[in-house]
């Protein structure tokens, strides 16, 4: 993954491509995954809704 897939300029505004992990705050992204997204720092795990 690269730096410019987790980012984009809409209107002259940096917008944010992914979540950040509710525990961590700011800064610290949630890794999407198959089937959940998962934070590589403290662990924090979300499952995804299965349709």
């Amino acid at each position: 993954m690269e730096k410019r897939e987790l980012y984009e300029v809409k209107e002259s505004k940096i917008v944010r491509n992914r979540r950040f992990c509710p525990r961590c705050g700011p800064g610290v992204f949630l890794g999407e995954h198959k089937d959940r997204f998962s934070c590589g720092k403290c662990g924090y795990t979300e499952f995804k809704k299965k349709k």
